[in-house]
C-alpha cells in the first residue's frame, strides 16, 4: 500500500500546535483543527499535481535542512520558499482557496491565509525530512507525489470537495486550469475536453470531427454525483449504528483485548466535549478529564475492584484508553506534545496504589501492512513500559503488546477520522 504523506504530516498538526494557533489568531480551537483538515489534503494534491514540477521538487529537497518545522507558528508566513510554493501550485487559485475554507471552518481569511502558510510549511518540511531520512532521490519524490493523486480527493472533510475548492480533481489526472482541463487517455494522450459557454444540445468539436456527440461529461459528471449521492442516503438510512471517533476509557469487553464506543446513527446523537478538571488523587490534583483514563483508574482502585478481583480474569476485559498520550505518526519513540504529562499522571497512580500491576497495549487501525502494523504497535507499547520503567513504577508493569490491527473496527477504505478510533494506546489493571 502506498504511503499516505497526508498522515506522515499530522504528526506535526497535533493539538499543541492547534491550541498555540487559536491562541495567536484569536479563533476557536475548532475552527483551526477544521481549517487544517481541510487544507492538508488541498497542499498535498496541489504538490502531487506538480509532482514533475522542478521547482517543486527542489523546494521539498532542500526543506530537510530549512529549518521549517521548527518553527511553524512563527517562520510560514513571510518564508519565500512558502510563499514561492504557493503560487506555483495554486497560482491565480490562492485566493478562492482562502475564501473557500475561512468560509468552511467560520474563521477569518487572515487566519485563513496564515493557515495555509503554515500547512504548506508542514508539508514541504515533513516531505523534505521524509526524502532525507530514506534517501529519495528528485525522481523517488516525485513518484511519492504521483500515488497521492488517487487518494487525495477522498481524505476531504464533510462540506469540502474539490469543486468547492475550484482546484481540480487530481484523482481523474484534471489539471488546476478550470478553463482547459486535459484528460488521461491511455488511447489519445493528446485527447482535450474544453469546457463550452453553448448551449445545451450544441455539440463540441473533437479531434476535429464535427459529427461526433456532445460532450460526455456534461450528463456524466452530474449523474454519477446523484449517484453517489443517492447510495449515500441509502448507506445512512440502512445504518444500525455507527463508530464514533470517542473511545470508552473504561468499556467492558466481551472476547476481544480492546473495545470502542458505538452509538446509533440517529441525528440527534451528540459527542460529548471533553474539558480537562482536577482529578483528586488522594489529595493531590490530576489533570484529567471527567470519565477518562485518570478519573476511571483512580475510582477502580478506591472502590476495592482491583484488591477485590479473584485474579486476572476478572480484569483483562477493561481496558483504559490513554486520552493525551499519542505518538508522531509512524514512530514509536517520538510522542506528540502533551503526550507526557498523562504518562505523569499515570505514574502517580501507580506510586499512589503500589500493589496495583498494569498491562499495556498497542492498536493500529487496518491500513498498512499487517505485520508492520504489530511491529509498531509493539514498539510503542515497549516504550511505554520503558518509561514507566524509568519513572521508577517498572516493577507495576506486567507486560506489553502490539495488537496491530487485530481488534480494529474501521474498515481500511473509511476516512482518517474514522479510523482515529482504531489507533491507540491502552493499559489494563492484571494479577
Amino acid at each position: 500500500m502506498s504511503l499516505n504523506v497526508i498522515d506522515l504530516i499530522k504528526g506535526q498538526l497535533g493539538p499543541a500546535l492547534i491550541s498555540q494557533a487559536s491562541s495567536q489568531f484569536g479563533e476557536s480551537e475548532s475552527g483551526i483543527s477544521k481549517a487544517i483538515g481541510g487544507l492538508l489534503p488541498a497542499v498535498v494534491g496541489g504538490l502531487a499535481n506538480n509532482a514533475n514540477n522542478p521547482g517543486v521538487l527542489d523546494a521539498i529537497t532542500n526543506a530537510s535542512s530549512s529549518g521549517l518545522l521548527g518553527n511553524l507558528l512563527g517562520g510560514t508566513s513571510n518564508n519565500s520558499v512558502v510563499t514561492g510554493l504557493l503560487s506555483s501550485i495554486f497560482g491565480d487559485k490562492v485566493g478562492g482557496l482562502v475564501n473557500s475554507i475561512a468560509t468552511f471552518a467560520g474563521i477569518s481569511n487572515n487566519t485563513s491565509s496564515s493557515l495555509l502558510n503554515l500547512v504548506t510549511g508542514a508539508t514541504v518540511g515533513t516531505l523534505g525530512k521524509y526524502a532525507a531520512d530514506n534517501n529519495l532521490d528528485k525522481s523517488g519524490i516525485a513518484g511519492l507525489l504521483n500515488d497521492q493523486k488517487g487518494i487525495v480527493s477522498t481524505l476531504l472533510p464533510a462540506g469540502l470537495s474539490l469543486a468547492s475548492l475550484n482546484i481540480g480533481d487530481w484523482a481523474k489526472g484534471y489539471a488546476f486550469d478550470n478553463d482547459k482541463i486535459k484528460v488521461s487517455s491511455h488511447e489519445d494522450p493528446k485527447v482535450e475536453v474544453t469546457r463550452s459557454t453553448t448551449p445545451t444540445g450544441t455539440h463540441i468539436d473533437r479531434n476535429n470531427n464535427n459529427d461526433g456527440g456532445g460532450s460526455i461529461w456534461k450528463w456524466l459528471l452530474p449523474l454519477l454525483l446523484l449517484l453517489a449521492a443517492g447510495y449515500f442516503l441509502w448507506k445512512q438510512c440502512n445504518k444500525k449504528e455507527t463508530t464514533t471517533t470517542t473511545t470508552i476509557s473504561d468499556s467492558a469487553n466481551t472476547g476481544s483485548e480492546s473495545a470502542v464506543a458505538t452509538v446509533p446513527s440517529d441525528s440527534s446523537a451528540v459527542t460529548a466535549t471533553k474539558v480537562d478538571e482536577d482529578i483528586d488523587l488522594n489529595g493531590v490534583a490530576l489533570k484529567g478529564y471527567k470519565g477518562g483514563l485518570e478519573d476511571r483508574m483512580i475510582t477502580f482502585l478506591k472502590s476495592g475492584g482491583y484488591k477485590n478481583a479473584a485474579d486476572d480474569s476478572a480484569l483483562k476485559d477493561t481496558w483504559y484508553d490513554f486520552d493525551h498520550v499519542n505518538f508522531k505518526l509512524g514512530s514509536s519513540s517520538e510522542l506528540e506534545a502533551g503526550s507526557q504529562g498523562q504518562l505523569d499522571n499515570l505514574v502517580a497512580i501507580l506510586k499512589a496504589f503500589p500493589d496495583a500491576k498494569i498491562k499495556i497495549g498497542g492498536y493500529t487501525d487496518k491500513t498498512g501492512n499487517e505485520p508492520a502494523n504489530v511491529k509498531l504497535s509493539q514498539a510503542r507499547a515497549d516504550f511505554i513500559k520503558s518509561a514507566l520503567e524509568k519513572a521508577g513504577v517498572g516493577a507495576q508493569v506486567l507486560g506489553a503488546e502490539g495488537y496491530g490491527s487485530k481488534f480494529a473496527t474501521v474498515d481500511a477504505s473509511a476516512s482518517d477520522a474514522e479510523r482515529a478510533v482504531d489507533r491507540k494506546m491502552s493499559i489494563r489493571f492484571a494479577k
